[in-house]
């Protein structure tokens, strides 16, 4: 049995990390079982290979412990051959590569400052103060003055989210007719979203939000059946 241990909020079953969504997506797609373990900012030192490994997703497969979203994809890959492939080869993986470094580095930190107020809120008290403290200094500012500017930082989500409306509208996957771990990673991000807030990031129409409701439904909606905050 593979044990994933992942980020969840003060109620056990609400899991919210973009980046063990990814995992729960990737998990989904080869048909595998996972038992999914909550874990917590101010739980350091639970962690397989701790003090080393202090960020979630965390895998443990048999005597293989792999911590990163991205690690851990490739590692399903390399040893689970037989089960469907999250990447079509090596020309899905350096695709993935690509959508995974847009999505770290553009997508996710255009997110943050839009829900960062909302995931504190969803946090079990003796996480807060972590949470607080290194997300503003991230952020340059307190998470309510984050949250007031949402209707200021929503138009450049939107521009951030450019490459990936001009896809979803030709076609139904980033990586055409089949889901691939490329989505999974984008995906995420939504999920994260979708899982701590009810702010509508997107608007009525946009190609994205077409192609998140795709993505909610696979594996006989999964995801659109996920603990969300509220």
């Amino acid at each position: 049995m593979i044990d994933l241990y992942e980020l969840a909020g003060a109620d056990p079953a609400l899991r919210f990390s973009p980046y063990c969504w990814r995992i729960r997506m990737a998990l989904a797609h080869k048909g595998l079982e996972a038992r999914f373990i909550p874990w917590r900012f101010t739980d350091k030192g639970s962690l397989p290979g701790a003090p080393h490994n202090i960020r979630v997703p965390v895998m443990v497969d048999g005597s293989r412990t792999v911590a990163d979203s991205t690690d851990i994809a490739f590692t399903l890959e390399a040893e689970y051959p037989n089960s469907p492939s999250l990447f079509g080869g090596p020309g899905g993986e350096a695709h993935a590569r690509f959508i995974i470094a847009w999505a770290d580095q553009a997508l996710i930190p255009a997110l943050l400052p839009l829900l960062a107020a909302d995931i504190c809120a969803i946090l079990a008290p003796k996480d807060r103060a972590y949470f607080r403290q290194t997300r503003e200094k991230r952020l340059g500012c307190t998470l309510e003055e984050a949250a007031g500017r949402r209707e200021v930082l929503l138009p450049g989500l939107h521009a951030t989210l450019a490459p990936l409306r001009a896809i979803a509208g030709r076609q139904p996957f980033l990586g055409g007719d089949e889901p691939s771990y490329a989505d999974y990673a984008v995906f995420g991000a939504f999920q994260w979203a979708r899982c701590v807030s009810r702010l509508a990031l997107l608007p009525p129409g946009d190609p994205v939000a077409a192609w998140v409701d795709t993505m909610l439904e696979l594996f006989d909606g999964y995801a659109g059946e996920a603990r969300v905050a509220g």
